[in-house]
């Protein structure tokens, strides 16, 4: 992480100075061959901080439509399409047209030209040059979590304060948004789209925002990064997305969005959280290999990701939780390999606290906090550990400004406990069902079968992008959630 952070850093001064006085040239785009190597050498770790390689006929579906919308735009054989493994709903890009979309995304577009309109606006950041200023602007906003990093020697510690996810989750200005939306609708168009499904789309992601700040009842902001945040969602961006449509000189409707072959790659898509990596359910963590369970505290929010399961709470209290052998001098053992890959540079002063030796729910747990000076400031570091009962150990690493707040901390570390065989059986995944409506199928019925507890009505409009007083037509193809 920190070779990278330098590399990353010495690469956006590079661009900085060559791209002075540098005219864009949207008829004629160049990808350059050094921001291609610098984007390849970046993928594996980008994967790792969102969720990994997606693999399947869904994946080398959306290679071969980006590719489609990559030859409108002059960068045909320029560009990399990437879906990733998380259900969150983002798309992004990187210098070098390295475009990722996530699996949360491919599921709430609801045709081929809705999913072309978001690799067209992805590509039109690259032809743009958006991705580049965006990528320079978030390296020196993270400089804070870059300097915690080399001052304490430490990967994980850079992680949790800013991280590598960072780089590509900053918000674009509403005049990039607004170029890029042109620039992708003209892609559409150009690819033999129906144009307004540009329009349709941010409809649907607005929706989809709101539903979970709803589902979740946590504010807005304080949810994982989606794709409304790192592209702000502008009262006006719809109604400009159908004037720019208009523009190409289309009727809606005149040029095909073809429902069909979308629908056959989403049938059977794996939807919410991946097995593998355990399952987030709202402010709850649950994994059912590992059997373990945890619950965030009221204003808090988790992230799930392959290496661990990233913890923001109120205050810039920041953390993860994650697992490993435990050592044959037990807990003590554990947590001090965690502290010395975390604090083990000569320069940081540390002040460690009194440990504490308890249980927790019956499992032993040994809760370590350190006092950590660093060029930035005093930083707060806790460890809780616990030990399970087949030579597993389980902790959390929590990180907060000194003096700060860091309240619901305790009651985090007082919820871990293990799972119930029934707990674990109740942990099933989801899938995407694509049903053939008929006759006597209403909005309210199809709704009834979603796997869900809550909001049945409002995650099935969600989902296939309908209105309230938008009836079900037979023989349309809609989405549903199932268990499987």
């Amino acid at each position: 992480m920190r070779r990278q952070l330098i590399l990353t850093l010495l690469a956006a001064a590079s661009l900085t100075l060559s791209g002075c006085g540098r005219e864009k040239n949207y008829d004629n785009p160049q990808i350059s061959e050094a921001d291609r190597a610098q984007a390849a050498e970046q993928h594996p770790m980008i994967l790792a901080e969102f969720g990994g390689v997606y693999e399947g006929p869904e994946a080398r579906y959306v290679a071969a439509l980006g590719e489609k919308i990559a030859g409108a735009a002059g960068v045909s054989g320029a560009c990399t399409f990437t879906m990733v493994n998380t259900d969150v709903v983002n798309a992004f890009a990187v210098p070098g047209c390295y475009i990722y979309i996530t699996r949360g995304l491919f599921a709430i577009v609801n045709s081929e030209a809705e999913l072309a309109s978001v690799l067209g606006h992805e590509i039109g950041h690259i032809v743009a040059e958006h991705s580049e200023r965006r990528q320079r602007r978030a390296m020196f906003s993270g400089l804070g979590a870059a300097l915690i990093g080399a001052v304490t020697g430490s990967e994980r510690l850079a992680a949790i304060a800013g991280g590598a996810a960072q780089l590509y989750t900053l918000g674009y200005s509403r005049k990039q948004e607004f170029e890029s939306d042109n620039l992708g609708i003209r892609y559409l168009a150009a690819a033999g789209y129906d144009p307004y499904a540009a329009a349709d789309m941010l409809d649907a992601l607005g929706d989809h925002e709101q539903l979970q700040a709803t589902s979740t009842g946590r504010d807005d902001a304080t949810s994982i990064p989606g794709w409304a945040r790192t592209h702000p969602l502008a009262e006006d961006r719809v109604e400009r997305a159908i004037a720019e449509a208009e523009e190409e000189g289309h009727p809606r409707g005149s040029l095909p969005e073809r429902e069909e072959p979308y629908f056959a790659q989403v049938d059977d898509l794996l939807f919410g959280d991946d097995p593998e990596q355990g399952f987030v359910l709202g402010r709850r963590f649950a994994h059912p290999t590992m059997r373990i369970s945890f619950e965030a505290p009221p204003g808090f929010s988790l992230t799930n990701t392959p290496r661990a399961v990233l913890i923001s709470g109120p205050d810039n209290v920041r953390g993860e939780f994650g697992g490993g052998r435990l050592p044959r001098d037990g807990l003590e053992g554990y947590t001090g390999a965690i502290l010395s890959e975390v604090l083990g540079n000569e320069s940081v002063q540390v002040q460690p606290g009194e440990a504490v030796r308890t249980r927790v729910n019956g499992v032993a747990a040994l809760i370590v906090p350190v006092m950590a000076q660093t060029r930035e400031g005093q930083v707060q570091v806790t460890i809780a550990a616990y030990a399970g009962p087949d030579g597993e150990a389980y902790h959390f690493l929590m990180l907060s400004p000194a003096g700060g707040n860091a309240g619901g901390v305790e009651s985090l570390f007082g919820s871990f406990r293990f799972l119930s065989p029934a707990d674990v059986a109740s942990l099933r995944p989801r899938r995407i069902e694509v049903v053939t409506a008929r006759a006597r199928d209403t909005l309210q019925s199809l709704a009834a079968r979603m796997a869900y507890d809550d909001f049945k009505l409002e995650r099935f409009l969600t989902l296939n992008g309908r209105e309230r007083n938008q009836p079900v037509r037979p023989g349309e193809k809609l989405k549903i959630v199932v268990f499987g």
